[in-house]
Parts: C-alpha cells; sequence; structure tokens
C-alpha cells in the first residue's frame, strides 16, 4: 500500500506543482480538451486562462495535452495544433505572439533534477513544425521568425559516458542549452544537440546534425554538420534539390 501511494505521490509531483493544482489543471482538461472544432478552439480560449497564463486569445486545438500549466504563458494569437504536448515543469515555457506549434510536436522542459537553466522560449512569429521534439532541461532559446520542418529534434541535455566501468546512467549529464537565434530556418529531420548557438539568418539542411556553432547567415548540412556555403545575396541555382532543406 505505501509503495502503490509513493507511486501515486510521485506521478502527481511530475505533473504539477502540487496535489491541489494538479486536480484543479486535470478537472479543467478534463472538461474541455475534448472539444472539437472552433467552438472548443473559443471554449478552451477563455477558460484556459484560469490555468495557465495567457496574454490574447490563442487557439488551442482539441487532443492537445498540457502539464504544469501554471508555467506556460502564451502569447498573442498563438497556435496550438492537436496531438501537441506541453510538459512546462519549472522553469516553464514561453510561447510569443503569432507562433505556431504544429501536430504531434513535444515541448518538455523535463527538469526533474532541480536545474536553474531549464525552460524553453520561443519568440514570435516563429513555426514549431510537425512531430518536433523540444527537450529544455539544459535551457532552449528560440528566437523571432524561426522555422523548423516537421521532425526537427532540438536537445538540450546530454549523457556522459566515459567511464566504461559505471553505466551512462549513474555518470551525470551535461545542460549546456541551445541558443537559435532570429530568422533560422531548420530543414526536415535535423537535430540540435546540447550547447550549440545557431546564429541569426542561417540555414540547416534537412538531416544534418549539428554539434558546433553555427555562425549567421551560414548554410550547413551533413552529419556531424559542416559548412556548406556562406548566404551574401547573390543568386544561386540547384540549391534546392542539393540541400533538400
Amino acid at each position: 500500500m505505501t509503495k502503490s501511494l509513493d507511486t501515486i505521490s510521485l506521478y502527481v509531483r511530475r505533473q504539477a506543482n502540487n496535489p491541489l493544482r494538479y486536480l484543479w489543471e486535470q478537472s479543467w482538461l478534463f472538461l474541455l480538451s475534448w472539444i472539437p472544432t472552433i467552438v472548443g478552439i473559443a471554449i478552451r480560449g477563455v477558460f484556459y486562462r484560469l490555468i495557465m497564463k495567457m496574454d490574447g486569445m490563442a487557439a488551442i486545438e482539441n487532443g492537445v495535452r498540457l502539464r504544469f500549466t501554471s508555467n506556460i504563458r502564451l502569447g498573442k494569437r498563438v497556435y496550438l495544433d492537436q496531438g501537441t504536448y506541453l510538459h512546462a515543469c519549472p522553469n516553464g515555457i514561453t510561447i510569443g505572439d503569432d507562433t505556431l506549434v504544429m501536430h504531434g510536436s513535444v515541448l518538455h522542459v523535463y527538469n526533474f533534477r532541480g536545474m536553474k537553466q531549464s525552460g524553453i522560449r520561443i519568440g514570435k512569429n516563429s513555426l514549431i513544425g510537425e512531430y518536433n521534439v523540444i527537450r529544455g532541461q539544459g535551457g532552449v532559446t528560440i528566437g523571432d521568425r524561426v522555422y523548423t520542418s516537421p521532425f526537427v529534434q532540438i536537445v538540450s541535455v546530454n549523457h556522459v559516458f566515459d567511464d566504461p566501468t559505471v553505466p551512462f546512467v549513474d555518470q551525470g549529464i551535461t545542460a549546456e542549452g541551445i541558443v537559435i537565434e532570429d530568422d533560422v530556418w531548420i530543414g526536415s529531420g535535423a537535430v540540435i544537440t546540447d550547447g550549440v548557438r545557431i546564429g541569426k539568418g542561417a540555414v540547416v539542411a534537412g538531416g544534418a546534425v549539428v554539434t558546433k556553432d553555427v555562425a549567421p547567415l551560414t548554410i550547413v548540412g551533413g552529419v556531424p554538420a559542416k559548412v556548406i556555403r556562406t548566404i551574401t545575396g547573390e543568386k544561386t541555382t540547384g540549391d534546392k534539390t542539393i540541400y533538400h532543406l
């Protein structure tokens, strides 16, 4: 019996700030999260203000999963598509005005170690493509007008595995954080690893694995990603075919 109660207590602690808050949030989600069409969007736009911070009217489709809603802040005209999942354990998730989070994307702070730098911050007029995964243990900051294509992974955590005599799960993690500056385009299936900064106006080719900083106005691609060229304003031909962006 004690073990079962401990398991339930652990589950609740990983869903909301406290048991009473869990009941409050889940009650509203149970009542309203399933309602389809524009009727449901309108109802959630009004009543979800009771469980999260909303600067204006956000459009939240049915079937959106939300946890630690007290740590979520949505700007004006934010859109959360069906099947998205926001888990905002401290220090939370902030999404700026006119930003879209598309179907199936997961934004998970996953800060069960109590790290101060954890969190996800997305700027204005950005688009998080279908089935993206953003993990915010080390902190993820995404600027304005950043577009990510489907199946992008932005993961601000890495396991330490230097000691062959110790299981990697016992060797700790790194969580340096990821910064993606304004006006960046990230192609389908790209992976952005912990500790990386992508400069303003850069482009990451589809399928690239970015393990080092990317300078502004630079196109990178490959595994690991390397510089393909800089963006100078000169017209080029064949780029769409070569880079599969």
